[in-house]
């Protein structure tokens, strides 16, 4: 099963009215989360990612308090806005404590005109409601957001980290594109859950967080986060978790290794071949090139079903948010 690196990366239908590459660029790591990040790297990564056809690229307020999306504005700026398929989200608000929900009509239309001017654009192709606020009726956030995309300021529009009822109503108010939740080899719920949803209306399924983290590179090898790291403080980076994860993390790789395949591309090739388009970050060219690798990899139901009983439903040890973001999570 050796792969090799494709020249353009393939194109697939995430939704009936969009196609985007078979893989995405998320750009949260590029502002924060996983310690320094270079932003003159994360530039340039954009830009290499787009040269060879991985042009779905991913950001939000979020990240950083809008540095990830001024750092993808300033690539849009150099690449060109049309050669990209360009997604943001809304709803989710920093603050001096923390992180808060705000899916109030008012906010979500002040809040994506901040980010279109930090994006250096007009419109984005894809504007997700990052999360769902309890309490606001989701149809009131989701009704904010057509407006929106009516004024021309979103061609489509998505929902994150939504649990059924929430996806229902919502596409029920507008079209969902996309359902966007975190879906990988150590998170697997999504696809009992959620997947089958998605088909059944027609929505497609963008898969964030398909490495954990990192833990699927086979790269990381013991507990040690600094303070501007999230994984410090995740309950499937703690020590004796990690220590648990990293046994069958290395099973996973002599996996991968038998198929001449690192174990980022066979994480990135299993989540493709559920139906999802995953959106692995990057900090540098060297892992974007290593992951791009993983769009033309198919894996045939005989090594599906030997991933199956490797790493199954609840195999890995620790859940994949600390308390504060695991109470934002839609059920």
């Amino acid at each position: 099963m050796t792969t090799t690196q494709p020249a353009h990366v393939r194109r697939v239908a995430l939704s009936e009215r969009l196609d985007v590459s078979a893989l995405g660029l998320g750009c949260m790591g590029m502002a924060e989360f996983y310690g320094p990040s270079d932003e003159q790297e994360s530039v340039a990564t954009i830009e290499r990612a787009v040269e060879h056809g991985v042009d779905f690229i991913d950001t939000a307020y979020m990240y950083g308090g809008g540095r990830s999306e001024e750092i993808v504005g300033k690539a849009l700026a150099r690449i060109g806005r049309e050669r990209v398929t360009l997604a943001t989200k809304c709803g989710l608000e920093r603050t001096d404590t923390g992180v808060r929900i705000d899916g109030t009509p008012d906010r979500i239309r002040a809040a994506v005109d901040e980010s279109l001017r930090r994006l250096g654009t007009d419109h984005v192709d894809l504007l997700y409601l990052h999360r769902v606020d309890p309490e606001v009726p989701v149809e009131e956030s989701i009704g904010a957001m057509a407006e929106l995309a009516a004024a021309g300021k979103a061609r489509l529009l998505g929902i994150s980290e939504a649990g059924e009822d929430s996806l229902r109503r919502a596409h029920a108010t507008h079209p969902m594109a996309a359902l966007q939740s975190e879906f990988s080899l150590s998170t697997r719920e999504p696809q009992r859950t959620l997947l089958p949803v998605c088909r059944e209306l027609g929505i497609g399924f963008v898969a964030w967080g398909p490495l954990s983290r990192g833990l699927l590179t086979g790269k990381l090898t013991a507990a040690e986060f600094g303070r501007d790291d999230i994984r410090s403080v995740l309950p499937r980076f703690a020590p004796d978790a990690l220590t648990r994860n990293l046994q069958l993390v290395e099973r996973l790789v002599e996996f991968a290794r038998a198929r001449d395949l690192t174990l980022a591309q066979l994480a990135l090739a299993w989540v493709i071949a559920q139906g999802a388009v995953p959106i692995p970050g990057a900090m540098d060219r060297g892992q974007l090139d290593e992951n791009r690798a993983a769009a033309d990899v198919v894996l045939d139901p005989q090594t599906l079903a030997e991933l199956d009983e490797l790493a199954p439903e609840g195999a890995f040890a620790g859940d994949r948010f600390h308390a504060p973001m695991l109470s934002t999570v839609d059920q």
